[in-house]
């Protein structure tokens, strides 16, 4: 029995001289979210069709559940649900027409289409909308029919490239919570540019930028990956912006309030023990004094900048 679905060794791929993607390496599990996050251009796609044998790799493997994608793509693809970036939707079809071809183009035996097309319409929402053309349905309609396509076949990993791209809120947060609910039985990767959209959704996430994976753990520890670079203070009597820029480690001084500072510092400094002494012996007056976590977007930037640091591995 294999502990995962996926399975990603030395995987590089190029074209015609430029490596899109090289060396990359993780595994997946069965069960869960994992967040697939890089800016456009990254690597993402590229590796996101290789997984689901849509392009084949120049080096590397790709196991799905045991299963070589290279030497037996019948039975990985059995296994996998695509949703690309652009849903392979026919706007002439019914919802019905579609998700019935789509049966017959995954195999599934006759007598079991139609079960599968209703099971599938009910788990996306889209029931409703049988005899109604995918053309005339709304975008967030549109990309539950492209889910559907995906799930027919009730295979153990879907694979979705940015599937809220293009949505109002209401429809993206519909879709994040019909992408939590697949992934109860089986592995999802979600992946997306944007941050707030792994965040909301995954557990897990892998990074790629510039065709390398620079991080891959938990979404905990990418929320923790760098250290507090900004303070707030509340000082009763609080000095110049001159005085605290001349602190040592001090890059910027913003009053947000005539007694509430935000002080950037370089993170190597121990500016909130500086304040604090400074605070005493000069009389401002302390009240608060708190440590900014990185946002997900300095983060992102900084890795996207490749000022990486080494990456992270469960």
């Amino acid at each position: 029995m294999q502990d995962n679905i996926v399975k990603i060794e030395g995987l590089s791929h190029r074209y015609s001289k430029d490596w899109a993607v090289q060396d990359v390496s993780f595994e997946i599990n069965k069960k869960g979210i994992v967040g697939l996050l890089g800016s456009n251009g990254a690597g993402k796609s590229t590796t996101m069709n290789i997984l689901c044998g849509v392009l084949s790799q120049t080096r590397g493997q790709v196991l799905i559940e045991g299963i070589d994608m290279r030497a037996a793509p019948e039975e990985a693809k059995k296994r996998i649900g695509f949703l690309p970036q652009n849903a392979p939707l026919y706007l002439e079809q019914t919802v019905d027409e579609y998700l019935t071809y789509c049966a017959h183009l995954r195999l599934i035996e006759k007598p079991r289409i139609k079960a599968a097309v209703d099971a599938v319409k009910e788990k996306c929402g889209v029931a409703h909308f049988s005899k109604r053309l995918i053309g005339n349905l709304s975008g967030g309609y549109r990309q539950r029919v492209g889910i559907a396509q995906a799930l027919i076949h009730k295979p153990l990993l879907v694979v979705l490239d940015e599937p809220t791209n293009g949505l109002d809120p209401n429809q993206i947060l519909e879709v994040r919570q019909l992408i939590k609910e697949i992934a109860i039985d089986r592995a999802v990767i979600f992946s997306s540019h944007i941050l707030s959209e792994i965040q909301a959704t995954c557990q897990d996430i892998i990074m790629i930028e510039g065709g390398k994976m620079v991080f891959k753990d938990t979404m905990e520890s990418f929320n923790n990956y760098i250290e507090p670079d900004s303070l707030i203070t509340t000082m009763e009597n609080p000095p110049s912006a001159a005085v605290l820029m001349a602190i040592p480690g001090i890059n910027e001084v913003v009053f947000l309030s005539e007694n509430t500072i935000r002080m950037h510092f370089d993170p190597t400094a121990d500016i909130a023990e500086s304040i604090v002494e400074m605070s005493v012996g000069n009389r401002w007056r302390l009240k608060e004094i708190t440590l900014e976590k990185s946002s997900l977007d300095a983060i992102f930037a900084q890795l996207s900048n490749k000022k990486l640091k080494p990456v992270l591995q469960k």
